[in-house]
This record gives C-alpha cells, sequence and structure tokens, in this order.
C-alpha cells in the first residue's frame, strides 16, 4: 500500500471523509511553509493595500481601514501544489468582494491579479474570487498571521492551490485580460484545480 493510500486509510479510520483530499494529495496536521524569496519585514505606518487596473479610480488602503471593513471567519480545507493539504483551517480577514466594492470595476473585467512583495504576481478568474469564502486575511487560527504565512495580509482562495493564494499581498489589478503569474509563467497549471488536479501547465 502506498503513502497516500495509507493516509487515506488513517483518514477513514479517524471518520474523517476521504472524499476531502484531491486526487495526489496527502492530509497533514502541519502548515509548512513554501514560498519564493525571503520573509518580507513591513512597516505599519507606510504599508497600504493597492486596488488598480480597469477600475474608475484607484485606491490605497491601509491595514486598519481594511480591518475596519465588515470582518469574516472562515473555516476551510486547503492544498498545496506540493502535495499536502491540512484540514480545517480557520482565516479571519474581509471578503474579496466587500473590497471590490469599493472601486467602481469596469464591465470588461474577466480577471485580477495579486501583486505581492518582490514583484510576485498570480492571477485568478473574477469569477473565483467572487466566492464567499475568499477572503483577505490577516487571521489565522484566530492570531495575526504570522510573517511566514503572509503577514500582514495573504489572498485565501480555498478552492484552488494554494500558491493562488498570495502571501504578503500588496495589491489587486483588476484586467480585461489574463496576466499570467510567477508560478505560471514557470510550468504551474494557470488555472489550479485540486480535484481535477491541476498542477502543471498541461494538466
Amino acid at each position: 500500500m502506498s503513502f497516500f493510500d495509507r493516509n487515506r486509510k488513517k483518514l477513514a479510520e479517524l471518520g474523517v471523509d476521504p472524499a476531502r483530499l484531491p486526487p495526489g494529495q496527502y492530509h497533514t496536521e502541519r502548515f509548512p511553509v513554501l514560498h519564493v524569496g525571503d520573509v518580507p519585514t513591513w512597516d505599519p505606518a507606510t504599508w497600504d493595500f493597492r486596488i488598480f487596473g480597469a477600475v474608475a479610480a484607484e485606491r490605497r488602503l491601509s491595514l486598519d481601514e481594511l480591518q475596519a471593513l465588515p470582518t469574516t471567519t472562515i473555516t476551510t480545507d486547503i492544498h498545496c501544489v506540493t502535495k499536502w493539504s491540512k484540514f480545517d483551517t480557520s482565516w479571519t480577514g474581509v471578503k474579496f468582494t466587500d473590497v471590490m466594492a469599493l472601486v467602481d470595476v469596469a464591465p470588461a473585467v474577466a480577471f485580477v491579479i495579486g501583486h505581492a512583495e518582490y514583484g510576485y504576481t498570480a492571477n485568478v478568474p473574477l469569477a473565483d474570487l467572487a466566492h464567499d469564502d475568499v477572503l483577505l486575511a490577516w487571521e489565522y487560527g484566530g492570531q495575526p498571521l504570522e510573517p511566514q504565512h503572509g503577514a500582514p495580509l495573504r489572498l485565501v482562495v480555498p478552492h484552488l492551490y494554494f500558491w493562488k493564494s498570495v502571501k504578503w499581498i500588496r495589491g489587486i489589478e483588476f484586467s480585461t485580460r489574463d496576466k499570467p503569474g510567477f508560478w505560471e509563467r514557470n510550468g504551474y497549471h494557470n488555472y489550479g484545480d485540486p480535484f481535477r488536479e491541476q498542477r502543471y501547465t498541461n494538466d
């Protein structure tokens, strides 16, 4: 029996539905740390979040202004393209749709590009960010987000592989055309559905 089969069997023995685990994934209680580059530092006095692109007027918000918006907490499973999955993770932040409502988005917009520190980007269809459980989060597990996991703010898109949940996010760009991000340009799938095992370009 393979490691993956043993992992699924253990879930069933614990009373957890193995169907929650996408193909090719294994369940872990850990929260592995994977990212490009160093963990950035940030200054609360100067940090801001930019909303730009195909909008009537660009906006910049401080973290305090983001945290003054209606707050939502979700509990969700997350799935990394490197094959680990973690169940029942808790995130607190503001819904993407509530942030989007702060600007007048052009009707032709179909994509959003998340911009992070060091020029990192990831692209997501706008329709996917309209889900109720998509957040810009500043807390994980009831505690402030740790720097290694994206503090002060990360995008959380639970139904896609977790590289789409951009750490250290500094802005969202609304776009009428798709703009593949860092990993998408380097061989990862442009969409990244874990249950369809869309890891790499031709999957």
